[in-house]
């Protein structure tokens, strides 16, 4: 199935809703510290979400079995969607914090890569790399471009600094749908693929280990993560496919990509 194209009106809507995913990304940094755990992290999130922004957190309840919460915590070796819980964060760890807001309907999606303290060199270099694969994806993002030029790309960079790229998971397709078409997965061929078109919304979110690209789901049947347990990390946004090229709808006051988002 081909992607929805949105009307102005949707746009409009998702443009609310990617900001206020953002602010939730930008509100819950000064939380994580040592020794709060990501339920707590969790609670926190949710209750701006929902009594702060009037939206709804999108991953509460979702899918089967439902997600018991209103974040994905997927802290060291979890790939992603891993569940708050009670365990306590401590220094060195990473963590990606991944959010969903809905408001009015429509859904903006973003995660970003936090640090506890002071990371590893190897740490570190993940999580910019991986970051850098995301910006580099959405570079290319324009009318006439294919999802197999965004793959190529970010997985030719992934590898040229010895890291692999989780291939199960991919990004999609969003609107009034949480997951809809297409799926965008971060490997691939140039010039495959479905060509992008204005009014196209969809996210991009490359997950890359340190290790091999291997993951396994944990018995709560959410939490994937690595089989060898090396680290992994993840960045997301949530885009718009302009007349001229891309906006970023879950931009970050802390982003200073201007001349990604400048050409749309």
């Amino acid at each position: 199935m081909a992607a929805t194209i949105k009307t102005p009106e949707e746009i409009e809507k998702m443009r609310v809703a990617g900001k206020l995913a953002s602010e939730v990304l930008n509100m819950i940094g000064e939380h994580v510290v040592k020794g709060v755990t990501t339920e707590q992290l969790d609670k926190i999130c949710h209750d701006y979400i929902v009594n702060v922004q009037g939206g709804i957190p999108a991953p509460l309840n979702y899918g089967n079995p439902p997600f018991p919460k209103s974040i994905c915590t997927s802290v060291n070796h979890v790939i992603c969607h891993g569940i708050p819980g009670d365990k306590k964060l401590k220094d060195g760890d990473i963590l990606n914090i991944d959010v969903t807001v809905i408001k009015d309907g429509y859904h903006g999606d973003t995660s970003k890569m936090f640090v506890v303290g002071k990371p590893s060199i190897l740490a570190e270099r993940l999580i910019r790399v991986t970051q850098e694969c995301l910006y580099k994806g959405i570079e290319l993002v324009k009318p006439g471009a294919r999802l197999g030029d965004i793959g190529h790309v970010i997985e030719t960079y992934a590898h040229k600094h010895n890291y692999s790229v989780v291939q199960e998971y991919c990004g999609h397709g969003i609107g009034a749908v949480f997951h809809e078409d297409p799926q965008v997965v971060h490997y691939g061929k140039p010039n495959t693929g479905e060509e992008l078109v204005p009014g196209m919304c969809f996210t991009i979110e490359p997950m890359i280990n340190a290790g091999k690209r291997y993951s396994k789901i944990l018995p709560d049947n959410w939490t994937v993560v690595t089989k060898d347990r090396s680290l992994s990390a993840q960045w997301e946004h949530t885009l718009l496919v302009t007349e001229t090229g891309v906006e970023i709808l879950t931009h970050r006051d802390d982003e200073t990509i201007d001349r990604i988002i400048n050409h749309s």
